[in-house]
């Protein structure tokens, strides 16, 4: 999508979101400010799903007359209805506000007549209670009668199915504002997701159709499956993608799942859960993987769950190891790589810490190797500060690759796009900078030419730096330096001829994987500990990807003398500006 027509989308679905967003005028009281949410948003649902259903409604109720007696009539009534829910309820909106004196009745049995599948998202966002406050608060009428005037139209002709994402994504945005979720918690625009997209799909081949399965393992409202299903059709129309998605947040959750029925998916591929701890895909295998799950995250209420899970050694998803309990972002990489089907590839976010958090037999080091070890980390893209609406902070696209081309293979592409945005005039939250068509571009670009030490882009300016590594530049093996226990006398103490070592003394070296460790050992300590040897029993394997120390640039210190001058031109001016101040009345 282009940037020009990402800026003005932005702006026509702001303007709606903000619109019905204004409902909460008449909610202002009876429910708080951190409440509006839990109307609005099952509202919206529900006036989509209406708006959507309107053309074809009398001949649903045709239908359902002609068929109420058969055993099995959800066919019929789908195909009537042209999606994959339907409602046989006689009113509409219209209808409803007809009527204001019975509007409770009304409004329940309009809600009643809605399909199984509809039923469920309903369920998900508890809006029977909701409905009763709404009565009591006499609001339910007046918040009806909002959604049915002209400028609350969520119809297909004038929405399409990207806007009303759009829609539920900013609805969705401010609710959780308004709750002051953590960080981690954070949701990802589309500027982000479509790098990811282009990423995915830069070096595939689609031309020949047939089907694609895209899965999200925390897809949230499940923006990310829609724009890879959209970037997947710009390329071929004729290929049939297939989505999948398991979200845990009950409200985002029936977003997702009224947007699949409403463009057409199979809404029993959007699961509910606790992805870690209640996998819904258990034996799937996806071609695509794009997923932002959430980090700085504890997964102490998934404890128990995942480490039986890790139990299972290789018939589980969690086998390598286990990162510590305060961040559980590393799980949903093994858990987006035991359904990462062997032609498959993977875009997942993750913020600074699965570089190089944990030290060598680690939990997250473990992860780390298990992912560098089998070939299957093709890239790792940094992205500047301010890219996301909820927090601020570092962030990394992880490119995942099960078959990577020769090329790739036992390297891994390190690219620095800190530099590659453009500032907004105006934040939306923590998120002051966007990636525009030039810097996606750039990005892209340097994925596909996977050149060593190459600069994209102005240097100036916008631009982002591509470097190529060989696996064993990430790894390391850690040693033990043992030195001896002295006596007395400063003499080594022995047992059977040996010395024994002393616990003070022992320390620890990081030798390089790319390096001998008895070379490195005669070169790094000998020289300053000749008594010293290695422990070889305690020697362990361990990864890091450090990327700020990789694209470091030493900037030389101003001059001193370059320092006083600035000084004391300063000091000049403050004095001269004193002199203004109190000498002017000096005769």
């Amino acid at each position: 999508m282009a940037n020009e027509k990402f800026t003005a989308v932005g702006t026509n679905i702001a303007e709606k979101a903000t619109m019905i967003w204004n409902v909460a005028d008449m909610l202002r009281g009876p429910f708080k400010p951190h409440e509006y949410g839990l109307v609005i948003l099952p509202m919206t649902v529900v006036k989509r799903f209406h708006d959507c259903l309107l053309p074809t409604h009398d001949k649903v109720l045709a239908e359902y007359e002609s068929k109420k007696n058969f055993a099995v009539i959800e066919g019929f009534l789908t195909k009537a209805s042209g999606y994959q829910f339907y409602n046989t309820s006689k009113f509409t909106f219209e209808l409803l506000c007809a009527d204001p004196d019975n509007i409770e009745a009304n409004f329940r049995d309009y809600l009643g007549g809605f399909s199984a599948n509809v039923q469920d998202v309903l369920a998900k966002f508890d809006f029977d209670a909701i409905i009763k406050r709404m009565v009591e608060s006499n609001t339910l009428y007046l918040v009806i009668k909002e959604f049915n005037s002209q400028k609350g139209y969520l119809g297909p002709d004038k929405i399409s199915s990207v806007d009303c994402g759009y829609i539920f994504e900013d609805l969705v945005k401010r609710f959780s504002e308004s709750f002051g979720e953590e960080a981690g918690a954070h949701f990802t625009s589309r500027d982000v997701i479509y790098l990811m997209t282009d990423i995915l799909l830069s070096d595939t081949d689609l031309s020949k159709g047939g089907n694609v399965t895209v899965y999200d393992m925390a897809m949230g409202t499940s923006q990310m499956l829609g724009c890879m299903e959209e970037r997947i059709h710009e390329l071929n129309s004729e290929i049939d993608v297939t989505c999948f998605g398991q979200e845990f947040n009950p409200s985002t959750f029936a977003i997702a799942k009224s947007d699949m029925m409403i463009r057409g998916g199979n809404p029993e591929n959007m699961r509910f859960g606790d992805t870690l701890s209640e996998d819904q895909f258990s034996g799937y295998q996806f071609r695509y993987i794009i997923s932002n799950p959430p980090f700085g995250i504890d997964w102490k209420r998934e404890e128990k769950a995942v480490k039986k899970e890790a139990e299972k050694g290789e018939l589980g998803r969690f086998a390598p190891g286990l990162p510590k309990i305060s961040d559980g972002q590393q799980l949903f990489v093994l858990n987006g790589l035991s359904k990462l089907a062997q032609n498959g590839k993977m875009a997942i976010i993750q913020n600074g810490s699965p570089l190089f958090s944990g030290d060598a037999g680690s939990g997250p080091s473990e992860i780390r190797r298990y992912i560098l070890e089998n070939d299957w980390l093709d890239a790792i893209i940094q992205l500047s500060t301010d890219m996301f609406m909820n927090t601020g902070i570092s962030t990394y696209i992880w490119v995942l690759n099960k078959t990577k081309p020769d090329y790739r293979t036992d390297k891994v592409q390190l690219i620095d796009a800190s530099h590659c945005y453009e500032a907004r005039r105006k934040s939306i939250g923590n998120k002051r900078n966007d990636i525009t068509d030039l810097c996606r571009d750039l990005i892209v670009q340097a994925y596909g030419e996977f050149a060593d030490d190459k600069i994209y882009g102005d240097k100036g300016g916008v631009y982002c730096h591509s470097k190529i590594f060989d696996i064993s530049e990430f790894g390391y093996n850690k040693i033990v330096v043992e030195r001896p226990t002295l006596d007395e006398d400063g003499k080594p103490v022995l047992k059977k001829g040996k010395p024994i070592a002393d616990a003070d003394r022992r320390d620890t070296e990081n030798v390089p994987m790319n390096e001998d460790i008895d070379e490195y050992f005669a070169r790094e300590v000998l020289p300053y500990a000749p008594d010293a040897w290695i422990d070889r029993k305690k020697t362990k394997v361990g990864y890091e990807i450090p990327m700020t120390r990789y694209f470091y640039e030493y900037k030389a210190p101003e001059r001193v003398e370059d320092i006083m001058d600035r000084l004391t031109a300063i000091e000049s001016d403050i004095q001269s500006s004193l002199d203004a101040l109190f000498g002017g009345g000096k005769e």
